[in-house]
């Protein structure tokens, strides 16, 4: 490889890896592990409250939001091995909204997730709130 070559991939790759790092730095999860319980992380639950009201106000043209996240548990573990390349946490909780009513949450925490398996995802699912089924009947695939 000659040296121009060399030093052009070196700055190729020095491109890339600060575009990652603010992505790690701003990621919900980081520093949120299985034993703190990361269903009832605050870091976590504070990403669906304000993701949710989002939603609310652009999808479904409503003025409604999550008041309160309760009986938050763990519904299922997926941890990564040679046939799970994500790590997979399946939680529950109920949400009580602004106009009263008490729902349930079904929220999916994903680790190893992104780009060359750095980061997270966290998707949610609102029960009767979800009018085109994007997570299926009931929130069915995030159960």
């Amino acid at each position: 490889m000659t040296r121009t070559r060399a030093a052009s991939l070196l700055f190729s790759l020095a491109l890339l890896l600060p575009g990652a790092i603010p992505a790690a730095a701003s990621d919900p999860l980081s520093g949120v592990s299985y034993s703190e319980g990361a269903c009832r992380s605050r870091a976590i639950l504070g990403f669906i409250t304000s993701d949710f009201g989002y939603r609310a106000h652009h999808y479904l043209k409503t003025d409604i939001a999550i008041a309160e996240i309760r009986d938050m548990h763990l519904n299922r573990l997926e941890p990564r091995d040679e046939t799970h390349l994500v790590e997979r946490e399946y939680c529950r909780a109920t949400a009580v909204t602004t106009d009263g009513e008490t729902r349930a949450l079904w929220y999916l925490i994903e680790r190893g997730w992104g780009f060359a398996g750095i980061g997270s995802n966290i998707e949610f699912c609102v029960g009767g709130l979800d009018p085109w089924y994007v997570y299926g009947a009931q929130c069915a695939s995030l159960r």
